[in-house]
């Protein structure tokens, strides 16, 4: 077979150089006919250009003396020449090629000066002189010379209009004359002019036709010898290998002929070129065991079989059978292999089948046409405890019921019998009489014909995935502290009472509940405390509710109550103020007794909202006015509120402008000494001049800056500007004096607050002595540990610090304790009912013993009548604030009363009625 190849390569590749030298030469005549086709449409694309270029000039020329014989103008008389000068040219050229004497360089020259394209000029010369009685060619250039004497007349009549300008210019008849017979001769030349274009034009598209058919004439007449030659030497080459070589690659199996001596392959079927990914000459020349898979083939009698490499590195097991021939004294063993993956497949499948249903998890159940157990593997003896021997003679849904404890419906068979595959829940027994929940599927095996042979059953026993699914949905369903339901529980709920309420004309209501200053406890105490406190709230308001209600916790210390079934908003008051009362009941948690209050607003389905969004959005503004207004209360919703929550969000984008604005101000308090009356000190009072609303006081406007993070600059603008205040005064000669100043908890934690409090002192070049800072007891409760750093880096520096409102928040004498601390301002809440309440007297009077035992200057604030100076000044207080002395002063006022220049009265203080809250 090799040695018949090698033969018959020589006579086949001398057979087809015929061939391959006519196609040679059929593509070299269709390039040069296409060659010559690009030069003669180089040179019509030449003649069209030369014939726009006469046209232009033609008529540019008549423009321009037609211009010249009105005006007289020399631009005009020049443009005239240059054109009449280019239509002198091309007549020229155009007569003295016709006539055959010229010389090609003057020609060349003369089409030059008309603005021809240089590649096309011998072409252009070549049409004028051969081509001049070809179709269209003859009428065009009859045309052309018919408008020569007329164009030699405008020559003329520029010269005569050139002289008559020259001897001081034409009468206005001889003007009117030249431009008539220039009208008269443009009439005559433009038509002619137009016939010169149009046949031009045909020419082109004619000599184009004649082109376009002369070089498709010729490529099909090449082609048509090229295609009767190659049949005819095709059809001498087919022969006896094709022959041999069709009924060598159609086997269905793969043959290779291999080399006995070297193993090497000598011929191979398009089988094996299919099924091995490699192309048959490619194969030619291998190792014919470089085909399988190393150490795959093994001997199986008279056979081989062995894994059969391929080039995707998918192997196919094949079945190899050999037997030894000869090519003439050439050795030859020829190798038969037959794909057997498919029965391998089908033996292994049959195992994996046979050890899968042992060994699956799943309890598996193969029964006949009647439903009756015929297998079953060892998980459904385990999960059932029923062995195969007793279900041999039994129904395997005899054993199983639906959730509900009917029987399996017949549907259930009819949907398995139409090819479809029934899953669902049923309940099951075991062995031992209990009974568990199970997820069944059950699918049909078909014989030939269609009908059922098998049923096939998996089982699963889902006790503990039911169990854990009906946890997940509780725990999606519940806030995971309280137990209590979450907001998505919650608005189920709530639209299904809406239903309910809707269909009997009832009423619903939903109340929003948040805890009061619960922030505090977890500052206090702990986060762990606070949540063990949350948990103890949950369980009062789960106590308080009744058949119809629902409570959920939708976020922090906020709850949420839904209260059905109602038919008076008095209802709803009445459930308000007992969740009230169990709130404020003392909470043991742990060690701890904490005593909360909460803050609850209420929106009743249909009057506040028809849906669970409504009402808990109007509930949640009914609370929020609640907590401003009086906190340890309820309101019932009114759209007011809502208006309120949108001056609340104008308020917070106008304070995000105020300072930019400048719209902040400072008044001033005056601190007298109780024993001389004389001020030793003031307090700065921040104002908000606002653009619409007039003065604000901090209480409207600080607790918003605090949410917005807009308190660190407030604070900070407010330093600068006592620091510069204070500067002021001392200019002025004023006498020295203390001023406080009110610092956030977020200022006075922040890591930068010392070093900015160093560079106002710098700036404003003040004593530390000078500046005293106010913080109440509950910044020192946020800031924890670094309270008392922060205390004694400002002690060091040599600026005061006061304990602000003491008595008032989660009150610690430990606080007196710390470095730093130089006053003690006790609340007003403790003064105003001072002489007359024992309680409070009692109290102030242990202040300012343990004050005075550790040295610290004591502030009474809220001092309004003079019982009550009287008072703190014989239990011992050093100084006082109040409407009794002053109010709030502007700067320019305070300068005034203290002024050393005699000019100035002196200003006695004196009782101010309180027309502003305090600052």
């Amino acid at each position: 077979m090799r040695i018949a190849r090698t033969v018959l390569q020589k006579p086949l590749s001398r057979r087809l150089m015929p061939l391959a030298y006519a196609l040679v030469g059929m593509v070299a005549l269709i390039l040069g006919l296409t060659w010559g086709a690009m030069k003669i449409q180089v040179t019509l694309a030449g003649f069209l250009n030369g014939e726009s270029v006469w046209s232009k000039a033609q008529k540019q020329a008549v423009i321009d003396l037609q211009a010249y014989a009105s005006s007289g103008s020399r631009h005009d008389l020049e443009g005239f020449k240059t054109n009449y000068a280019l239509l002198g040219y091309d007549r020229w050229v155009r007569d003295v090629t016709a006539s055959g004497h010229y010389d090609y360089n003057e020609v060349k020259a003369a089409l030059s000066h008309g603005n021809a394209i240089p590649e096309t000029i011998p072409g252009v010369v070549f049409m004028f002189q051969h081509v001049n009685q070809a179709p269209y060619m003859r009428q065009a250039l009859a045309a052309w010379r018919s408008t020569d004497d007329a164009i030699a007349q405008l020559g003329t009549i520029s010269e005569e209009l050139q002289h008559a300008y020259a001897s001081g210019g034409p009468s206005a008849q001889e003007m009117e004359r030249q431009r008539s017979r220039i009208r008269a001769l443009n009439d005559f030349i433009e038509p002619r002019s137009d016939d010169f274009s149009l046949q031009i034009a045909h020419g082109a598209l004619w000599m184009g036709e004649v082109l376009f058919v002369g070089v498709l004439f010729a490529a099909c007449l090449a082609s048509a010898f090229w295609l009767s030659l190659a049949r005819r030497i095709l059809a001498r080459i087919r022969g006896t290998e094709d022959r041999f070589q069709l009924l060598f690659d159609s086997a269905a199996d793969a043959i290779v002929m291999v080399d006995e001596s070297h193993g090497r392959i000598l011929n191979a079927n398009r089988t094996t070129s299919l099924w091995s990914g490699r192309d048959p000459l490619e194969l030619v020349g291998m190792n014919f065991q470089d085909l399988f898979v190393d150490g795959s083939t093994r001997a199986a009698g008279s056979s081989t079989i062995g894994m059969l490499r391929t080039m995707n590195g998918i192997a196919r097991t094949v079945e190899t059978h050999s037997s030894l021939t000869t090519w003439g004294a050439q050795p030859v063993r020829q190798a038969i292999m037959r794909d057997i993956s498919d029965r391998v497949a089908m033996e292994q499948e049959r195992r994996i089948g046979a050890e899968a249903m042992a060994s699956v998890a799943e309890g598996v159940i193969i029964a006949d046409a009647e439903r009756r157990v015929t297998t079953v593997n060892a998980a459904h003896t385990r999960i059932t405890g029923y062995t195969l021997q007793y279900l041999q003679h039994h129904r395997f849904d005899e054993l199983r019921r639906m959730p509900d404890g009917s029987p399996l419906p017949s549907s259930i068979w009819e949907m398995v019998a139409d090819g479809g595959n029934w899953v669902g829940e049923v309940q099951s027994w075991r062995s031992d009489g209990s009974s568990y929940p199970e997820l069944l599927s059950i699918s049909a095996i078909r014989n030939s014909d269609g009908r059922v042979q098998h049923y096939v059953a998996v089982v699963t026993d889902i006790t503990r995935s039911k169990a854990d699914r009906q946890r997940l949905e509780y725990m999606v369903a519940h806030d995971p502290l309280t137990g209590l339901a979450n907001r998505n529980e919650f608005q189920r709920h709530c639209t299904h009472a809406i239903e309910t309420a809707a269909r009997t004309n009832g009423a619903t209501a939903v109340l929003f509940v948040d805890l009061d200053a619960f922030k505090a406890v977890n500052d206090s105490y702990s986060h762990a405390i606070g949540d063990r406190l949350l948990v103890k709230v949950a369980q009062r308001i789960r106590r308080e509710l009744g058949e119809n209600d629902v409570a959920s916790r939708i976020g922090g210390d906020e709850f949420t109550v839904l209260l059905g079934g109602l038919r008076t908003r008095e209802q709803a008051a009445q459930f308000a103020n007992r969740l009230l009362m169990s709130l404020s009941e003392p909470m043991l948690i742990g060690d701890y007794e904490i005593v909360m209050s909460a803050s609850i607003g209420i929106a009743g389905y249909p009057l506040d909202g028809s849906d669970p969004v409504a009402l808990i959005a109007n509930a949640d503004a009914a609370m929020y006015a609640a907590k401003t207004q009086e906190r340890n209360t309820y309101r019932f919703y009114t759209p007011l509120m809502h208006a309120d929550a949108r001056m609340r969000l104008m308020l917070g984008a106008d304070l995000r402008q105020a300072l930019m604005r400048d719209e902040f101000y400072l008044v001033f308090q005056p601190s007298v000494e109780l024993r001389s009356g004389r001020i030793v000190a003031v307090e700065a009072l921040l104002r908000w001049r606002h653009p619409e609303r007039g003065e604000l006081m901090p209480d409207e406007f600080i607790p918003l800056a605090e949410s917005l993070g807009l308190i660190r600059r407030i604070d900070a603008w407010t330093m600068r500007a006592v620091c510069s205040q204070i500067r002021q005064w001392d200019q002025a000669k004023l006498p020295p004096m203390r001023v406080a100043l009110n610092a956030s908890a977020a200022t006075f934690g922040h890591p930068g607050f010392i070093d900015s409090v160093k560079h106002a002192l710098q700036t404003s070049q003040i004593s530390p002595k000078r500046l005293m800072f106010e913080i109440t007891e509950s910044a020192i409760l946020r800031l924890g540990e670094a309270t008392e750093q922060t205390m004694h880096a400002l002690h060091a520096l040599g600026i005061g610090i006061a304990i602000d409102d003491f008595g008032t928040g989660y009150s610690s004498l430990a606080y007196l304790k710390l470095s730093g601390i130089d006053f003690l301002k006790i609340d007003r809440s403790f003064i105003k009912d001072l002489p007359d309440s024992t309680n409070d007297m009692a109290i102030v009077e242990a202040m300012l013993a343990i004050a005075k035992s550790l040295d610290i200057c004591t502030i009474a604030e809220g001092i309004e009548t003079a019982a009550q100076h009287e008072y703190l000044l014989r239990a011992g207080c050093i100084e006082g604030q109040g409407y009794y002395y002053s109010r709030g002063l502007p700067a320019s006022e305070i300068e005034r009363m203290l002024s050393p220049n005699p000019r100035h009265e002196t200003s006695r203080l004196r009782l101010v009625p309180p027309k502003y809250p305090r600052a």
